[in-house]
């Protein structure tokens, strides 16, 4: 059923060893390296040229086809300018979800469909699907769940917490039942030592080696304010800008002997809240408010609520909780132990015996262990 495949190229091990499993299984495979973003770094050079040539050794060592396909637009769209309205309001975003959503697994898709006239898409992604790594077990029925990978930690479910539906039910994923050191060893035994050996990209893809607060200075105009002890109410210091802060983040202001650490922002009068110590019960909380969910399948609440687990950052433990469904079609989630910086804009992701049920943007975190305690 599920003959020709167009594989995200991205010039890393991931996405190489996903082609190279696919065309051992048969398939007829097609690359297709994603443009998102297009400009240069400090030193005048496009990150991108470099992956690019990346993916082009790949193809030509596998011996598939590879096109470039331009997404800078949408990522510019439905990405990037999120992004920055999100940081000009004192939110911290999370653009690595978006780009999924929006790009990967609907532009990307589209165009493979649409244009490459594929049968479905693979990607490198660490994470699984109820209809097998190859589509092996699809229905035109039941709809497809979206479940963790082996690899706990390089489990990417996190990243792909709102992915469509009509997408999840055609993408492979065939690298969700291998560890990271089987996937190097994959490449290196297949000739791959060049991208094996490559030095794996971290952090957002368009900031690249730039101090973040360089690069978002060029964007986003300095508006200053007051650091504001939570305690006190005292004026400790001032700084250039929310944007250039996020909950939870430690600073050191002169006059303070204790480092200080980020509790909230308030865009009313720009002013940035802080506490003494990064164990301060202000910043914990196990309470929290949420936009409508996205879920992946069906909406798993029953009468409102639900019994699951939470993250908000990749790579936490994952926490226990109860959701329950507020007038507003979003969430408050309850905790069974309070976590740390809870950050508006980040993601609540939640999941249930192994499978990323989708997730709903944090907009408020609710009381904090302070107030419980006074």
């Amino acid at each position: 059923m599920f003959r020709k495949i167009a594989v995200g190229i991205s010039g890393g091990v991931d996405s190489a060893v996903a082609a190279y499993l696919l065309k051992n299984q048969g398939f007829n495979v097609i690359g297709a390296f994603m443009k998102n973003w297009d400009q240069v770094d400090e030193m005048g050079h496009c990150p991108g040229e470099a992956d690019w040539e990346d993916a082009q050794w790949v193809c030509n060592k596998l011996d598939i086809p590879l096109v470039q396909v331009n997404f800078v637009k949408e990522y510019w769209n439905d990405v990037f300018s999120c992004f920055l309205k999100d940081y000009e309001s004192g939110i911290t975003p999370n653009p690595d979800i978006l780009c999924n959503r929006y790009v990967k697994f609907d532009g990307f898709y589209d165009y493979a469909v649409q244009q490459l006239k594929v049968d479905a898409i693979c990607t490198g992604h660490y994470a699984r699907s109820s209809f097998g790594p190859f589509l092996e077990h699809f229905s035109d029925t039941a709809d497809v769940r979206l479940l963790t990978a082996v690899d706990p930690i390089k489990d990417q479910t996190f990243f792909l917490s709102q992915m469509p539906q009509l997408a999840l039910r055609r993408t492979m994923f065939p690298l969700g039942e291998l560890l990271k050191k089987d996937v190097k060893k994959i490449a290196a035994e297949a000739g791959m030592d060049r991208i094996s050996r490559k030095k794996e990209s971290t952090g957002i893809c368009f900031v690249g080696k730039r101090n973040f607060n360089e690069f978002i200075r060029e964007y986003i105009e300095d508006r200053p304010g007051n650091f504001i002890d939570f305690d006190t109410g005292q004026i400790l210091g001032c700084h250039k800008g929310l944007h250039y802060w996020t909950v939870g983040q430690r600073l050191r202001l002169a006059g303070c002997p204790k480092p200080m650490f980020v509790h909230s922002k308030n865009t009313a009068d720009n002013s940035i809240i802080v506490t003494a110590g990064s164990d301060h019960p202000a910043l914990f909380t196990d309470i929290l408010y949420t936009s409508t969910p996205c879920w992946i399948a069906s909406n798993p609440l029953d009468n409102g609520m639900l019994r699951c687990q939470f993250r908000f950052q990749h790579g936490d433990e994952l926490v226990d909780c109860v959701l329950v469904q507020t007038g507003s079609n979003g969430l408050l989630v309850k905790l069974d132990q309070a976590l740390r910086a809870l950050t508006p804009g980040q993601y609540a992701v939640f999941y249930k015996d192994g499978e990323c049920l989708g997730s709903s943007r944090i907009t408020n975190p609710g009381p904090s262990l302070y107030f419980c305690r006074n």
